[in-house]
């Protein structure tokens, strides 16, 4: 894990390991795949490197079937930004990573602070998966389970507008 200072205090940055769940059943293009995906969400979720993001993956279509999010990576980095500034200590803990053809599934917890990382009992439950075509992430689906009462609380106050008309399947 490396470190980034918050403020006053340093903070631990998650590291996405894809040794720890690669699969020897994958094809060499799942396994390409993987590494996009994991790439991605790196610098998103972990990182907060949002202008690298805007530059590798910004130049195509990209499908968002999170009717909270607008289409487009601009979509992805506009929500997660305003969460990371509201909770500079956000991050995205992979437990499993699952990758079929052209789509990559990650299960993870999400946690709104350091000191919550691990706490099962915290954040969030996520699914995500994300369809890769000709070497681009081209859509994500997700599935959210707030853990936690404040995850609760907050999944109500940030959800329920609808920012794309894209299905949920």
């Amino acid at each position: 894990m490396n470190t980034m200072k918050q403020g006053s205090k340093q903070q631990e940055i998650l590291k996405i390991d894809i040794n720890q769940f690669a699969q020897e059943s994958w094809t060499q293009q799942e396994r390409q795949n993987v590494e996009l995906v994991v790439d991605f969400i790196q610098k998103l979720m972990n990182d907060h490197d949002f202008e690298y993001v805007r530059s590798k993956f910004g130049s195509h279509d990209y499908t968002q079937h999170n009717r909270a999010m607008t289409d487009g990576i601009e979509g992805v980095i506009s929500y997660v930004s305003a969460l990371v500034k509201r909770f500079p200590e956000y991050t995205y803990d992979v437990k499993h990573i699952y990758a079929d053809g052209d789509f990559v599934i990650f299960h993870s917890h999400s946690t709104i602070k350091q000191s919550h990382r691990g706490n099962p009992d915290k954040g969030f439950n996520i699914f995500d998966t994300w369809k890769i075509d000709k070497g681009e992430i081209r859509e994500h689906w997700d599935a959210l389970q707030a853990v936690d009462g404040f995850m609760r609380m907050l999944s109500l106050l940030t959800g329920g507008k609808k920012l794309n008309n894209n299905t949920l399947y």
